[in-house]
């Protein structure tokens, strides 16, 4: 059974939430790592310019100034998106963070993406798991000595939800990596609903969509990586997700991506479980949040953190029916969110997997830090 470790989101002049994710983190234990010296990669999702639901800068800065007092060599990273956007390359990524709010004014450690200017700086890492032999992590996460994930704790379109596993394990990945974790889950187009505004067109990066003779959106598949671009930008569910296997198997995927980068690594993850938006933050905007902020979490376990995080937003007496256009749903205490806006995932799949190879333990003690 793994430790876990939660601070809720109540202030006051004395405590500020930046001092209750310092002393959250304390208590947890990350002052057991040896950091002097150490190039220590905190993962962290940048945010998608035009969404808001990304963690703020301020807490990166104060975990930094942390690291920086350990005598660490911290850096903030992610790697570059399959899809088009503007974090599709070093320049573009690192000019989108700095307008987030992760610059050298606000963070005081450099931000270095992980795969390099292009996406194609990665390292092969071995691991012959089930799904996966090798896994392509982003260079500088794959050279770092230490891994400190930060974790924006969200739902998701294909996974369930995002939290530590997905954050190290999709966003370490490599373009090349990307690809292999969608590579079964290429979407459809309903042309009896597209309205024929090429929305889908404009916004794939691999040019596998166009419209055909009909004005009707059409995917060539042998060009198709299947990153879902084209469903998050559909604004009349044209372009829908093939619901089969596909969704469990990128979930054990990215188990097994995220033991690659935390197999030699001494790590330790926190999430923040506030705006609990529908959606990744990869989109750039951010629908209303499925439940009030609940609180920030940490361990050295990211699958029993992911997991009584999960457990967590289940049990918020929240009601989400403006994320589900709906009024009949009333209280929704523990109710699984994340099923009711992605019924066709298993949000715990992943965290299964990721018992199953070694990775952490879905039991967990929950320990509140006042």
């Amino acid at each position: 059974m793994s430790k876990v470790f939660f601070t809720d989101m109540r202030a006051n002049p004395g405590r500020n939430l930046l001092d209750k994710l310092l002393i959250l983190v304390k208590k947890a234990g990350i002052e057991q790592i040896g950091f002097k010296d150490k190039f220590t990669a905190v993962k962290i999702h940048f945010g998608e310019p035009g969404n808001l639901s990304y963690i703020r800068a301020n807490y990166a800065a104060k975990l930094v100034q942390f690291l920086l007092d350990k005598q660490a060599k911290p850096f903030l990273t992610d790697s570059n998106t399959l899809y088009l956007g503007r974090r599709s390359n070093a320049i573009d990524h690192i000019k989108s963070a700095y307008e987030n709010g992760f610059n050298p004014l606000a963070v005081p450690c450099p931000v270095i993406i992980a795969d390099g200017l292009k996406a194609i700086d990665y390292i092969e890492i071995p691991i012959n798991l089930p799904h996966c032999k090798t896994a392509k992590i982003g260079s500088a996460i794959a050279n770092a000595d230490i891994i400190i994930s930060m974790n924006h704790f969200k739902g998701h379109e294909q996974a369930g939800f995002g939290g530590a596993l997905k954050n190290i394990g999709m966003g370490s990945a490599s373009r090349q990596g990307k690809l292999e974790l969608h590579s079964t889950s290429a979407p459809v187009i309903d042309a009896g609903i597209c309205a024929s505004c090429g929305q889908c067109v404009k916004y794939c990066a691999s040019k596998a969509i166009r419209m055909n003779k009909n004005k009707k959106a059409e995917i060539d598949y042998e060009k198709c990586v299947g990153c879902g671009q084209c469903v998050a930008v559909c604004q009349f569910e044209a372009a829908q997700p093939v619901w089969n296997s596909s969704t469990d198997i990128m979930n054990y995927k990215i188990a097994e991506y995220a033991f690659a980068v935390l197999k030699d690594k001494q790590n330790f993850h926190i999430n923040f479980i506030m705006d609990v938006s529908p959606n990744c933050d990869c989109w750039g905007y951010n629908d209303a949040a499925l439940v009030p902020n609940i609180g920030i979490m940490a361990s050295f376990d990211p699958v029993a953190l992911d997991k009584a995080s999960a457990d967590l937003v289940t049990a918020s007496a929240a009601n989400i029916n403006t994320a589900l256009n709906t009024n009949n749903f009333g209280d929704l205490q523990n109710t699984d969110k994340f099923k009711l806006i992605h019924p066709n995932t298993d949000c715990e799949e992943g965290l299964r997997h990721a018992e199953s190879i070694g990775l952490g333990t879905m039991e967990y003690e929950l320990i509140t830090v006042e």
